[in-house]
């Protein structure tokens, strides 16, 4: 799928001008798609995944763009639960790249990515959208569409600060710019400065009341609302992500049955995935922020015998809060750079997890980093750069 790619991809562009253009040289494809649009500083693939499912059991047709992939390109662009076949996917992306040309304001790589997914989901015949957010909403390329059928924000925490600002409020005036004319839902588990600001906006708040009833070795029953429901994910953080696409079914009409196959029938990849091999248990998630590896560290607490961190991330991330979220639950702390120019250098990720754990050593790899783990729980976690080299590696061993 690599043949796919539109180029490097280059320094991020903001505003929706570009993208707004685009899709009139494509003919106004987000006009023709009921669009939910999902917003938040974590949660938000997974939210993605849950309501694209929800759609789906309850019949309809549902495209689903979110970003990045995690195990392949095409994972970016799903249609009725499935990536594009390579052909379809290079025949948008081709189309919205000649529709570009000619642009005073050359459109991104993602811009270009964002308006050949709507153009392909009301090509092949989607009736909805399900539509992640880049980088903020206000100004990111997604917030380019023309009316949304609901807009949904599913966390605040300080992030890309450089970029969105400084303070809960700053990133809040990002994510709240995707609710324009639309209803908006918010998950009970936001902090209360972020809950406060988007109630004040009007937005319903989603999960109240939420209580995990039984965790298993598979996923989690929780009751909300006076259901009961289960998912294949782990940690509470993910309870209320599905509670929060539970509510925005019912807010779209959507019949309760097809919210609880669509929650129950929702795999989440990359994210607190379980993988067994060779008699190891193996963790793999994408989480880069201490409030995203909340779930990883609820199931790896949980988990006896020895356990083993193969850890990296990149160098605008909370190395130091995840170090206190991840660094006393494992016996060892395998460190490693991460395959970007963006990566931390692995002194300072190293030096963020000796408080707390003394046994902290640093590997080439990820390869050599896994193959060198001692615990019978292997956690592979802090970015997905590295999520498909881990679980090749991981399923060849099978």
């Amino acid at each position: 799928m690599e043949n796919l790619k539109i180029g490097k991809r280059e320094g991020s562009k903001f505003g929706t001008a570009r993208a707004e253009e685009l899709l009139r040289r494509l003919g106004d494809p987000d006009k023709k798609l009921k669009i939910i649009h999902v917003a938040g500083s974590n949660g938000k693939g997974s939210v993605c995944a849950y309501l694209t499912n929800i759609l789906r059991a309850a019949g309809l047709t549902v495209g689903c763009f979110t970003s990045p992939p995690v195990y392949s390109y095409s994972d970016q662009f799903y249609v009725n639960g499935r990536p594009p076949a390579d052909g379809v996917l290079q025949s948008y992306l081709s189309y919205a790249r000649s529709a570009a040309e000619g642009m005073e304001d050359a459109p991104s790589q993602f811009e270009t990515e964002v308006c050949a997914a709507l153009a392909m989901f009301a090509g092949e015949g989607c009736l909805w959208c399900v539509l992640e957010c880049g980088l903020g909403g206000l100004y990111d390329a997604t917030n380019a569409v023309s009316r949304k059928e609901l807009a949904v924000i599913t966390s605040v925490a300080l992030e890309h600060t450089d970029v969105l600002g400084s303070t809960i409020k700053d990133i809040c005036r990002h994510k709240g710019g995707i609710i324009k004319n639309c209803p908006a839902v918010i998950p009970d588990n936001m902090c209360a400065e972020a809950r406060d600001y988007f109630a004040a906006m009007g937005a319903k708040v989603a999960g109240t009341g939420l209580k995990v009833t039984r965790r298993t070795v598979y996923g989690q029953y929780f009751s909300c609302g006076g259901r009961q429901y289960y998912i294949h994910a782990f940690g509470d953080e993910q309870a209320y992500n599905a509670a929060l696409a539970a509510e925005c079914a019912a807010l779209l009409g959507i019949p309760a049955g097809a919210v609880g196959n669509g929650l129950k029938n929702t795999r989440l990849a990359g994210r607190v995935q379980i993988f067994r091999s060779g008699g190891r248990r193996y963790i793999v998630d994408g989480g880069h922020n201490p409030q995203a590896l909340s779930p990883l560290a609820q199931t790896a607490g949980g988990m006896g015998g020895t356990k083993s961190l193969v850890y990296t991330c990149l160098a605008d991330k909370d190395v130091n809060g995840c170090a206190a979220a991840l660094g006393g639950l494992f016996g060892e702390v395998i460190i490693f750079p991460a395959p970007s120019w963006r990566a931390m250098d692995v002194g300072k990720i190293s030096a963020a997890f000796r408080p707390y754990n003394k046994n902290v050593r640093i590997c080439a790899d990820v390869k050599s980093a896994i193959e060198g783990a001692r615990g019978h729980t292997v956690a592979v976690c802090g970015s997905f750069t590295i999520l498909k080299e881990a679980k090749n590696w991981i399923e060849q061993r099978r």
